[in-house]
This record gives C-alpha cells, structure tokens and sequence, in this order.
C-alpha cells in the first residue's frame, strides 16, 4: 500500500502534525528545509519521513496529491457528450490515491523526481483507465532509451551528468593503467622497455588520478548547489472525454522544472502518449504556483552557517566531502607515479609518498561509497538494491577495496607474488569503478522516475 487513503478522496486526506521527540531523520528541522513545501497540490505524510541515521537530516519524504481547492472547470463550448449539469459544475481532480510523490536526498540531487504508482488489479485490467500515468521507468523500452541517450544527449550544463561522465572516463585510463601494470606479470612475453612501462604506467596514473580529483570538486559542488526547495517534474492533467460513460482522465506528466538548475538548456522528457478520441485537457502544474522564494544563486563555497545547520548533517554532503579527501590524497600517488619522479625515490620515500597516500586514499574510497549506500537505504542495515544509487555506491565500494587492497600491497612489491596481486588489485578495481561510474552516468539522464508497485 502507497498511500494511506488509496480511497479516499485526496482533499479528504487528514493533516498529519509533525511528530515530537523524535530523532533529527523523522522530521525536517525548519521548514526551509522541508521539500515541496510550497506546493499547494503536495502533502507531506509524516510517517513517511524517515533516513538511515537518526542524528543526520531525512533522505526520503513521501508526499500525497492533495487538490483541495482547486477546481477545474471544462469549457463549456468545447466539450461535447456533457449533460448541461455536467457543463457547468466544476470537478476536482479525482482518483489521484494510488499515486504518491517520494523525495529523496540522492534524487534531489541529481535533478531526479520519483512518482510511485499503486494501482490495484481491478484498475490495471479495465480497458480505459482513469488515472493514466508514463511506463516504469524499469521498462525495457525506457531502459534501451535512458542507453541510447548516453551515446545521443549531451547535457554539458548538467553537473550530475558530468560527474557520471568524468568518472567513467577516469575509470577507463584507470583500467588501462591496470592492464599496464598485471598483462607483463600473467605474460612475461608483453613485457615492454623499463622506460616504456614507467612511462604508460605513470602517465596513466597522473591522468587517471586527476579527473578523478576534478569529479570529486564537482561532487561537492553538486551537494552545495543541491535545491533545497526539492525537484518536483510532474504536471497533472484533466482530460474530458467525449464520452457519457466517463467524465474523463487523469494523467501525470513529466515536467521540466525551470528552478532547477540542472535544466539550464532543454531537456527531452517523454511525452504522454496521445488519445485517440478528441479531448479537451486543463492542466494544474504546482512548479507554478510556489509560495517558495527562488532558488538560491550558485555557490562555490558554503556559509558557516549552512555547514554547520545543514550540509554537516547531510548524508550525502558527508560523502562528498570524504570523496573528495580520498581523492586528493590519492592524487599524490599519482603525482610520484609521473617518469622522472617515481624512478628516483628511495624505498622509504616510495611507501611515504607512493603506497601510502593510495592506502589512505583508497580508505576515504571506502568512507565514501559506504555513506552514498547508506544514503539510498531506509536504514542501517537494509540493503536498496532496487536503487540505481545503491548499486553505485555497492561498484565504488568495491573498486575502492582494490585501490586500497593494492596500494597495502604496495611495499612488498619487491615480492613477485605480492607484485601480481598489487597490479591485479587494480585492474578488477577499476574496472569496479568504471561500472559504478557508468550507472551513474545512465543514472543522470534519467530525470523523471516511475515505479510501479
């Protein structure tokens, strides 16, 4: 069950109060901070806010459609199979129980909106429903579609969509490196010069090392930026049928959201498909009718107050930032990896500023991709694998063990068998990333998510 009053009329549906002594993740500490909170149309169910840790801030919120007050009249001229009665009464929107709107920390993100569709056997079966809403969004056909816009859609403005993207193209030079380092071990015959292999194997490693350090900035930036107002893509449309036995339908929509600054150019929402009886449709979008202020400038740094009133208290924030240490502690193992640099440091030097700053780098990996699990679950300890984000943080776990596994590995190199696993620990941990790093760029391109339950 979605929603607690599926039959209920949803201007019906009680005013829940917000529940008192109860840890920071059951309820947002100020109203500025509560999602949606200008949209006449979305009510919060209290007893669906909750997040995995109970000192840190909610990741989810569950809100009904509510459409007390406002009425929507068909045009009288227009619409034709209406009894005059019928032409002249204004109707609420109805049958909207079995659709809810879930917010989530991750989603908000990443410019993503979640609506959640219950709908029961008897409505699923009926030839011409009343609530029509788009396809799962784990379809087949939208996954081919979300596929072929990695390869067609380039949102360059989208700091989600470079994130995703960056990562990917690190984890590629990162695999390549990792080829470098264990092919010549499993077969002695590929073995290039001293000179050639120092050269690959450190140009690779700075490379590689670097976009990583600039994703990790953009994955701050990104929570910093994040809308603190909430993404809400959805219009609800009224469409009257020219029909006696129906008054008509209600559809949901996608619909781009033009506070949101992951929309600064077009984008390319799916349109609901087209009826073949004529219609006459009113729409009610609440991205239009905000009581909310407009969305807050860009900001490259964040206010002391905003750090310790919120971001410190953000999942995601938190995982951002130990990215973005593992990151820049990791980059000076790639900085000494460089010909010329790494060739002429002595053994103590080397487990200093080679092998260590990958142990302590590849840990804060760990940190990270641990939080931005946690973030996606419901709590502590329930897995989320039908969460895109949980299967992402689930790769970078994984490929985070490898870098740390071989940079531990790093100061018995001189080990021929110590040495295979160090490279190979590499290879199969990018290669983790780079899956990691693709469902995130899949992920990005996503912006309008259906679940059908």
């Amino acid at each position: 069950m979605i929603c607690p009053y599926p039959d209920a009329d949803p201007h019906s549906i009680p005013d829940e109060s917000p529940r008192r002594n109860l840890g920071r993740s059951k309820q947002f500490h100020s109203v500025r901070h509560q999602p949606f909170n200008g949209h006449h149309s979305l009510r919060l169910l209290h007893s669906h806010v909750n997040g995995p840790v109970s000192c840190l801030n909610p990741t989810r919120a569950r809100f009904a459609y509510d459409t007390s007050g406002h009425l929507i009249t068909p045009p009288v001229a227009d619409v034709e199979g209406l009894s005059s009665d019928d032409m002249h009464k204004d109707r609420k929107i109805s049958h909207l129980g079995d659709i809810t709107f879930e917010w989530r920390s991750r989603n908000n993100r990443k410019g993503r909106s979640l609506c959640i569709v219950d709908i029961p056997p008897s409505k699923a079966e009926n030839k011409e429903p009343r609530l029509v809403v788009p396809p799962s969004t784990a379809s087949l056909h939208n996954i081919l579609r979300n596929i072929s816009l990695m390869f067609t859609y380039f949102p360059y403005w989208d700091i989600s969509y470079l994130v995703g993207f960056l990562f990917s193209l690190g984890s590629v030079i990162w695999v390549m490196n990792g080829f470098f380092a264990w092919l010549p071990l499993q077969d002695p015959s590929t073995q290039l010069s001293a000179e050639s292999s120092l050269l690959w194997l450190g140009i690779t490693a700075f490379v590689g090392a670097t976009v990583f350090e600039v994703g990790s900035v953009l994955l701050v930036l990104e929570a910093i930026n994040v809308n603190r107002e909430g993404v809400f893509g959805w219009a609800v449309e009224h469409v009257f049928e020219e029909r006696e036995e129906k008054y008509g339908q209600v559809k949901v929509t996608p619909q781009k959201d033009e506070r949101d600054h992951h929309f600064f150019a077009s984008c390319l929402p799916s349109r609901p498909q087209s009826t073949k009886s004529s219609s006459v449709r009113t729409s009610y979008s609440p991205t239009t009718e905000l009581d909310s202020p407009p969305p807050q400038s860009w900001q490259w740094f964040p206010s002391l107050h905003d750090l310790r009133t919120h971001l410190l208290h953000e999942l995601g924030f938190l995982a951002a930032i130990s990215q973005l240490a593992g990151a820049t502690i990791f980059w000076i193992s790639g900085f000494t990896a460089l010909p010329g640099i790494n060739n002429k440091l002595s053994q103590g030097l080397l487990d200093g500023i080679f092998w260590t700053p990958q142990i302590v780098g590849g840990m804060g990996f760990v940190v990270s991709s641990t939080l931005y699990m946690l973030e996606t679950q419901k709590n502590w300890y329930t897995p989320a694998p039908r969460i895109l984000g949980w299967h992402i943080g689930l790769w970078n776990l994984i490929g985070a063990f490898g870098f740390t596994l071989c940079g531990a590995l790093g100061p018995a190199f001189a080990n021929t068998g110590t040495q295979y696993q160090s490279a190979l620990a590499t290879f199969w941990g990018s290669w983790a990333f780079l899956i990691g790093s693709v469902i995130q760029w899949y992920e990005s391109l996503g912006k309008w998510v259906i679940e059908h339950r």
